[in-house]
Protein backbone atom coordinates (compact mmCIF):
# COMPACT_ATOMS: atom_id res chain seq x y z
CA UNK A 1 0.00 0.00 0.00
CA UNK A 2 1.53 3.00 -1.37
CA UNK A 3 1.24 6.28 1.03
CA UNK A 4 -0.64 9.42 0.43
CA UNK A 5 2.44 12.10 0.68
CA UNK A 6 -0.04 14.79 0.39
CA UNK A 7 -3.98 14.98 0.72
CA UNK A 8 -5.83 17.74 -1.29
CA UNK A 9 -9.48 17.87 -2.44
CA UNK A 10 -9.07 15.41 -5.23
CA UNK A 11 -7.32 12.93 -3.32
CA UNK A 12 -9.72 13.17 -0.41
CA UNK A 13 -12.57 13.10 -2.38
CA UNK A 14 -11.30 10.15 -4.28
CA UNK A 15 -11.15 8.01 -1.30
CA UNK A 16 -14.67 8.80 -0.97
CA UNK A 17 -15.89 7.33 -3.91
CA UNK A 18 -13.63 4.18 -3.13
CA UNK A 19 -15.16 3.86 0.13
CA UNK A 20 -18.80 4.76 -1.35
CA UNK A 21 -19.85 7.08 0.74
CA UNK A 22 -22.10 10.00 0.94
CA UNK A 23 -21.08 13.19 1.88
CA UNK A 24 -22.22 13.01 5.15
CA UNK A 25 -21.22 9.05 5.32
CA UNK A 26 -17.93 10.26 5.30
CA UNK A 27 -17.87 13.48 6.99
CA UNK A 28 -18.92 11.28 10.19
CA UNK A 29 -15.94 8.54 9.09
CA UNK A 30 -13.63 11.05 9.55
CA UNK A 31 -15.11 12.99 12.04
CA UNK A 32 -14.82 16.79 10.11
CA UNK A 33 -18.30 18.47 9.04
CA UNK A 34 -20.06 17.86 5.86
CA UNK A 35 -19.10 21.57 5.08
CA UNK A 36 -15.29 20.29 5.13
CA UNK A 37 -16.52 17.33 2.66
CA UNK A 38 -18.55 19.74 0.16
CA UNK A 39 -15.33 22.48 0.55
CA UNK A 40 -13.28 19.06 -0.98
CA UNK A 41 -15.43 18.96 -3.76
CA UNK A 42 -15.54 22.44 -4.85
CA UNK A 43 -11.86 23.10 -4.43
CA UNK A 44 -9.90 20.28 -5.69
CA UNK A 45 -6.64 21.42 -4.97
CA UNK A 46 -7.18 22.91 -1.64
CA UNK A 47 -4.59 21.13 0.97
CA UNK A 48 -6.40 20.20 3.89
CA UNK A 49 -4.95 21.17 7.50
CA UNK A 50 -2.78 18.68 9.20
CA UNK A 51 -4.47 17.38 11.59
CA UNK A 52 -7.27 16.99 9.22
CA UNK A 53 -4.06 15.03 6.91
CA UNK A 54 -3.96 12.41 9.57
CA UNK A 55 -7.55 11.51 10.05
CA UNK A 56 -7.23 10.70 5.95
CA UNK A 57 -4.29 8.87 6.32
CA UNK A 58 -5.61 6.53 9.18
CA UNK A 59 -9.33 6.19 7.24
CA UNK A 60 -7.14 5.12 4.03
CA UNK A 61 -4.76 2.93 6.67
CA UNK A 62 -7.96 0.81 7.71
CA UNK A 63 -9.50 0.85 4.22
CA UNK A 64 -10.42 -2.66 2.54
CA UNK A 65 -8.41 -3.76 -0.22
CA UNK A 66 -10.99 -3.59 -2.65
CA UNK A 67 -11.00 -0.07 -1.26
CA UNK A 68 -7.66 0.69 -1.93
CA UNK A 69 -7.93 -0.98 -5.70
CA UNK A 70 -10.66 1.48 -6.30
CA UNK A 71 -8.87 4.80 -4.75
CA UNK A 72 -5.82 3.57 -7.01
CA UNK A 73 -8.08 3.84 -10.05
CA UNK A 74 -9.77 7.14 -9.24
CA UNK A 75 -6.12 8.55 -8.66
CA UNK A 76 -4.78 7.45 -11.82
CA UNK A 77 -3.49 10.57 -14.23
CA UNK A 78 -6.55 11.66 -16.16
CA UNK A 79 -6.06 13.27 -20.03
CA UNK A 80 -5.23 16.82 -19.96
CA UNK A 81 -8.43 16.85 -21.73
CA UNK A 82 -10.57 15.93 -19.00
CA UNK A 83 -10.25 19.04 -16.82
CA UNK A 84 -13.21 21.13 -16.99
CA UNK A 85 -16.11 19.42 -14.31
CA UNK A 86 -19.45 19.69 -14.07
CA UNK A 87 -19.51 21.22 -10.41
CA UNK A 88 -20.84 24.51 -10.12
CA UNK A 89 -20.09 26.81 -7.50
CA UNK A 90 -22.16 30.32 -6.53
CA UNK A 91 -20.25 32.66 -5.86
CA UNK A 92 -21.54 35.96 -3.83
CA UNK A 93 -20.17 39.27 -4.54
CA UNK A 94 -21.71 40.96 -1.17
CA UNK A 95 -21.13 45.12 -1.14
CA UNK A 96 -21.99 47.34 1.93
CA UNK A 97 -21.57 51.30 1.27
CA UNK A 98 -18.01 51.28 0.07
CA UNK A 99 -17.05 47.29 1.33
CA UNK A 100 -17.30 44.45 -0.25
CA UNK A 101 -17.26 40.80 2.26
CA UNK A 102 -14.47 38.41 2.03
CA UNK A 103 -13.91 34.98 3.82
CA UNK A 104 -10.17 33.59 4.66
CA UNK A 105 -10.13 30.19 3.56
CA UNK A 106 -7.91 28.14 5.73
CA UNK A 107 -5.32 25.92 3.82
CA UNK A 108 -2.15 23.55 4.97
CA UNK A 109 0.22 26.15 5.82
CA UNK A 110 -1.28 29.43 4.18
CA UNK A 111 -4.49 31.39 4.14
CA UNK A 112 -6.37 32.64 1.39
CA UNK A 113 -9.29 35.56 0.54
CA UNK A 114 -11.68 34.63 -1.04
CA UNK A 115 -15.92 35.57 -1.63
CA UNK A 116 -18.19 34.24 -0.32
CA UNK A 117 -18.87 30.97 -2.30
CA UNK A 118 -20.76 27.52 -2.18
CA UNK A 119 -21.93 24.19 -4.22
CA UNK A 120 -24.62 24.48 -6.43
CA UNK A 121 -26.64 20.72 -6.22
CA UNK A 122 -28.17 19.54 -9.59
CA UNK A 123 -31.55 21.50 -9.32
CA UNK A 124 -30.68 24.36 -6.98
CA UNK A 125 -30.68 28.06 -7.72
CA UNK A 126 -27.49 29.84 -7.70
CA UNK A 127 -28.99 33.06 -6.48
CA UNK A 128 -30.22 30.80 -3.58
CA UNK A 129 -26.90 29.17 -3.02
CA UNK A 130 -25.19 32.55 -2.72
CA UNK A 131 -27.38 34.12 -0.16
CA UNK A 132 -27.62 31.11 2.05
CA UNK A 133 -23.74 30.30 1.94
CA UNK A 134 -23.14 33.92 2.89
CA UNK A 135 -25.11 33.48 6.06
CA UNK A 136 -23.96 30.20 6.86
CA UNK A 137 -20.48 31.36 6.64
CA UNK A 138 -20.62 35.33 8.05
CA UNK A 139 -23.94 35.72 9.53
CA UNK A 140 -24.58 37.80 6.73
CA UNK A 141 -28.19 38.36 5.03
CA UNK A 142 -28.05 39.53 1.75
CA UNK A 143 -29.99 39.58 -1.75
CA UNK A 144 -28.88 38.76 -5.03
CA UNK A 145 -29.08 42.33 -7.68
CA UNK A 146 -27.78 40.35 -10.71
CA UNK A 147 -25.76 37.61 -12.18
CA UNK A 148 -22.16 38.78 -13.33
CA UNK A 149 -21.88 35.59 -15.82
CA UNK A 150 -20.17 32.09 -15.20
CA UNK A 151 -16.65 31.02 -16.30
CA UNK A 152 -14.64 27.62 -15.53
CA UNK A 153 -12.47 28.76 -12.97
CA UNK A 154 -8.73 28.85 -13.98
CA UNK A 155 -7.60 26.99 -10.37
CA UNK A 156 -10.52 24.62 -9.79
CA UNK A 157 -11.79 24.16 -12.74
CA UNK A 158 -15.23 23.96 -11.80
CA UNK A 159 -18.01 25.99 -13.22
CA UNK A 160 -17.96 29.28 -11.19
CA UNK A 161 -21.30 31.35 -10.90
CA UNK A 162 -20.82 35.11 -9.65
CA UNK A 163 -23.51 36.93 -8.05
CA UNK A 164 -23.81 40.38 -7.16
CA UNK A 165 -25.70 40.87 -3.87
CA UNK A 166 -26.78 43.80 -1.51
CA UNK A 167 -26.25 43.73 2.18
CA UNK A 168 -29.72 43.52 3.94
CA UNK A 169 -28.12 42.93 8.08
CA UNK A 170 -26.15 41.05 10.20
CA UNK A 171 -22.81 41.65 11.96
CA UNK A 172 -19.68 40.06 10.03
CA UNK A 173 -18.68 37.36 11.91
CA UNK A 174 -17.05 33.99 11.54
CA UNK A 175 -19.29 30.84 11.71
CA UNK A 176 -17.46 28.19 10.18
CA UNK A 177 -14.02 28.36 11.90
CA UNK A 178 -12.55 25.17 10.53
CA UNK A 179 -12.75 26.34 7.15
CA UNK A 180 -12.02 29.56 7.76
CA UNK A 181 -9.71 31.78 9.42
CA UNK A 182 -11.12 35.37 9.45
CA UNK A 183 -14.42 37.72 7.79
CA UNK A 184 -13.92 41.09 6.64
CA UNK A 185 -15.47 43.50 5.16
CA UNK A 186 -13.08 45.26 2.83
CA UNK A 187 -13.23 48.36 1.30
CA UNK A 188 -12.96 48.08 -2.50
CA UNK A 189 -10.32 49.85 -3.72
CA UNK A 190 -8.21 47.67 -1.55
CA UNK A 191 -9.88 44.96 -3.22
CA UNK A 192 -6.48 43.53 -4.81
CA UNK A 193 -4.59 43.37 -1.87
CA UNK A 194 -6.28 40.67 -0.65
CA UNK A 195 -7.08 38.89 -3.90
CA UNK A 196 -4.66 39.05 -6.98
CA UNK A 197 -6.17 41.43 -9.50
CA UNK A 198 -5.43 38.60 -12.03
CA UNK A 199 -7.61 35.88 -10.61
CA UNK A 200 -10.60 37.99 -10.28
CA UNK A 201 -13.31 37.62 -12.70
CA UNK A 202 -13.40 40.48 -15.22
CA UNK A 203 -16.89 41.80 -14.21
CA UNK A 204 -16.68 41.58 -10.66
CA UNK A 205 -14.09 44.46 -11.01
CA UNK A 206 -16.05 46.35 -12.93
CA UNK A 207 -19.03 46.18 -10.92
CA UNK A 208 -16.77 46.82 -7.94
CA UNK A 209 -15.06 49.89 -9.02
Amino acid sequence: MDAVETWTGRTATALQAALRMTNEQFAAHLDVSVRTIAGWHAEPGIVPRNDTQQLLDTAYERASASVLRRFATLTRPAPRAVEAQALRVAIAIVTKDDDVLLVCRRGSDSLSWQFPAGVVKPGASPAVVAVEETHAETGIRCTVREQLGSRIHPVTGVVAEYLSCEYLMGEAANRDPIENAEVAWVPRKQLTRFIPEQSIYPPVLEVLA
